[in-house]
């Protein structure tokens, strides 16, 4: 039977609660799951109305930073000056030909593509 869905991606950070506040504040998404585990909490984060979540892991102390994980906003100019607000270093908004996009970095250095949707 073949996959009929991506349900969470794994994002290494080594502090959940740091990272817990830049994805709920700057943002904007919402906690889905936050649960005890044994090498920290499960917690996990989406856009609302998103049904793939991001998972805030810390327990990969090896892994790599993730590259170029793409996501949609509705207007990147609000997008980019909420970056600003907060002092998150950002690429764009840019004319590409594809569309417009976005680059910018979480604390952790997991790096995000942002397409205008």
């Amino acid at each position: 039977m073949p996959i009929s869905s991506i349900l969470t991606v794994t994002v290494p950070v080594a502090d959940q609660e740091r990272a817990l506040g830049f994805y709920a504040r700057v943002l904007g998404f919402e906690v889905r799951t936050d649960n005890p585990f044994p090498m920290g909490r499960w917690l996990t984060v989406a856009p609302k109305g998103a049904e793939t979540t991001l998972l805030l892991a810390s327990w990969f102390p090896d892994m790599a930073p993730i590259g170029g994980l793409v996501v949609g906003a509705p207007d990147l100019d609000a997008l980019a000056a909420r970056l600003q607000e907060h002092e998150i270093a950002f690429q764009g908004p840019s004319e590409e030909a594809w569309g417009r996009q976005l680059l910018f970095h979480d604390p952790f250095g997991n790096g995000f593509v942002v397409s205008q949707a």
